[in-house]
């Protein structure tokens, strides 16, 4: 009897040792998928750039900022126009399209949108428009049977499509006025 008792010691101990042994006593090896490591974000990922604006009509402004590849990105900037604003009512024509200051005074204003999209070699394909205005003086126009002064504007409105690489590069474009609109981009 004992001698059956033994082996069914044995066939318990056994059963035990299959039945734990995969998650307890077994360490499996498995093949981790390889690692890349790569200078340069994904395509898709976030782009620092900048835009810089070098104008004698409408002034010198630059900003920096990050969006995605696909997304586009509006700015504005107001300044004041040398000699100070220009008195406007809005009697004048076209008035509610002036740039203002909290006075209703015509201001010089200059609006970028800028939209890249980066092709799977890196380079940026982009789109930006620009527009701007600025007071030059002031103008005699008749509304409504009155003769008012009003803002003499001038403004000027473009949109450039050019590529550029994302490896931190300067692109400098030159518009039709003169304005020189450069940019850098960098993922």
């Amino acid at each position: 009897m004992s001698s059956s008792f033994k082996l069914s010691a044995v066939s318990v101990v056994a059963s035990l040792a299959c039945a734990l042994a995969p998650g307890m006593l077994v360490t499996t090896a498995h093949a981790a998928t390889p690692i890349t490591v790569t200078s340069q974000s994904a395509l898709d990922g976030p782009i620092r750039y900048t835009v810089r604006v070098t104008s004698k009509q409408f002034g010198n402004s630059q900003e920096t900022r990050t969006i995605r590849s696909g997304e586009s990105d509006d700015f504005t900037w107001k300044t004041v126009p040398p000699g100070g604003p220009v008195p406007a009512t809005d009697s004048c024509p076209n008035y509610s399209s002036l740039p203002t200051d909290t006075n209703g005074a015509m201001i010089r204003q200059t609006q970028i949108r800028f939209a890249p999209v980066v092709g799977s070699d890196g380079t940026a394909s982009v789109q930006l428009s620009f527009q701007a205005q600025t007071p030059h003086g002031v103008k005699t126009v008749t509304s409504g049977g009155k003769t008012l002064k009003c803002p003499n504007s001038v403004a000027v409105s473009q949109i450039l499509r050019f590529t550029m690489p994302t490896n931190g590069s300067t692109k400098t474009l030159t518009l039709s006025d003169g304005t020189e609109v450069a940019v850098t981009a960098k993922r």
